[in-house]
């Protein structure tokens, strides 16, 4: 019998500086956030209020309705209006489960994009709250007003270059955000299972291949992944204290239909289009860079068969009534590709020739190389990914031809 991924994630052993280290870390990013959360604006407009009423409360009410009256799960989704959350928010209004979306609708990429996904969502069904998860008030609201069996937390600060420009971004909404988010369900009656997003950048400089759940994931390589990191000890923390039902899933490199234009798949073909440049970087002595890309309907398979097997919680009001269930999962495609494969397929499907500049990768977090071993996500969910880069880019390119066309933005997930 295989033991629990809890135990698997803990095999390696610490030493008493890293211990202090990672103490030390989270001790100073809390206080950092605390410190400038408490003297900053009351105006701040990531916070402001969008939200309340008997009309926005009938549609909150209206939307977290299962079609189906028996068995269909009641799931709050935070970040419904970024990519992975529209097409899961889609995805689960489909099968018939209520769904209620969250989103801040911050400006990281073109909200418009953000805003066309939910306008999508809209029309599937689902409402999406215009709020931030650092909002107190509006999670205890939406957890009074609403029992939900399940939260899918997608929200986060995403993206590893953009972190040495913004970096309080990332704390604000990884670590301060899912605390947040941990806090209103660990005191919701009852408790809803949580699974969330964490990342294959936990995995750092880690030089095993393929990447395995076992592996150490105690080098970093960027604050995005730190942030990632200290949320799996977070959840772990929360699980252990107050009896949180919590299931982590580290995403690799998902493209896709309405994807991020910050991922090198999107502003390649941007960039291919318009005749511009394209950077294709290399690791020291020429070495290939590659990503265990994995296109968006796998990774939605991932998602809802990890909320199908996720067990309840065991706390009430805040107190822990018995163990809770506590995993990790890769989800991933087991089969990467080089960059420069991903610019040679995108050729093809835009009948235009790239204008590649090969560039030594710059010391700004990335990793050379991701490959992701999927093994238990297989035996315990179930999740087999179908679709190769071709395929999926085939798909991709599709939608964007048609969505930025001048008849375009009308397209579905």
């Amino acid at each position: 019998m295989d033991k629990p991924i809890y135990i698997h994630r803990f095999r390696y052993h610490f030493s008493p500086a890293k211990l202090s280290f990672w103490a030390f870390l989270s001790l100073s990013l809390f206080y950092f956030f605390f410190f400038h959360h408490s003297t900053s604006s009351p105006s701040d407009s990531s916070l402001r209020v969008l939200w309340g009423g008997a009309g926005w409360e009938y549609r909150v009410l209206r939307s977290s309705r299962p079609r189906s009256r028996a068995g269909g799960h009641i799931v709050l989704v935070t970040g419904a209006a970024g990519f992975v959350g529209t097409h899961v928010s889609a995805a689960l209004r489909r099968r018939g489960d209520g769904v209620v979306g969250l989103d801040n609708f911050n400006d990281y990429y073109d909200a418009s994009l953000k805003r066309g996904r939910a306008s999508l969502l809209v029309r599937a069904g689902v409402f999406v709250v215009e709020g931030d998860i650092n909002d107190s008030l509006l999670l205890e609201k939406l957890f009074n007003l609403v029992k939900f069996s399940h939260v899918m937390h997608l929200a986060a600060q995403a993206g590893v270059r953009y972190a040495m420009k913004n970096p309080m971004s990332y704390v604000n909404s990884n670590i301060a955000g899912f605390v947040n988010l941990l806090e209103a369900c660990k005191t919701a009656n009852p408790q809803p299972a949580i699974i969330w997003a964490s990342s294959s950048s936990v995995y750092g400089l880690n030089k095993k291949i393929p990447f395995s759940e076992k592996d150490r994931t105690d080098q970093p390589s960027s604050l995005y992944a730190a942030t990632k990191k200290a949320g799996e000890e977070i959840a772990h923390t929360y699980n252990h204290i107050y009896g949180l039902s919590i299931t982590g899933l580290r995403f690799f490199t998902v493209y896709g239909p309405w994807g991020r234009p910050d991922m090198v798949y999107f502003f390649f073909t941007k960039n291919i289009l318009k005749r511009k440049p394209v950077m294709i970087f290399e690791g020291p002595s020429h070495a290939t860079v590659a990503r265990d890309f994995t296109y968006i309907d796998d990774i939605v398979k991932g998602c809802l068969a990890a909320l199908d097997t996720a067990k309840k919680s065991t706390g009430s009001g805040g107190k822990k009534k018995g163990a809770a269930q506590l995993r990790v999962f890769n989800l991933g495609n087991k089969s990467p590709e080089s960059v420069g494969k991903l610019v040679s397929i995108l050729e093809k499907l835009l009948k235009v020739k790239a204008k590649k500049i090969v560039l030594p990768m710059p010391a700004n977090g990335d990793v050379l190389f991701t490959h992701a071993n999927v093994s238990l996500a297989q035996r315990e969910l179930g999740y087999k990914p179908t679709t190769n880069l071709q395929t999926g880019l085939k798909k991709f390119v599709r939608w964007y031809l048609d969505y930025y066309s001048d008849s375009g933005k009308k397209s579905a997930v």
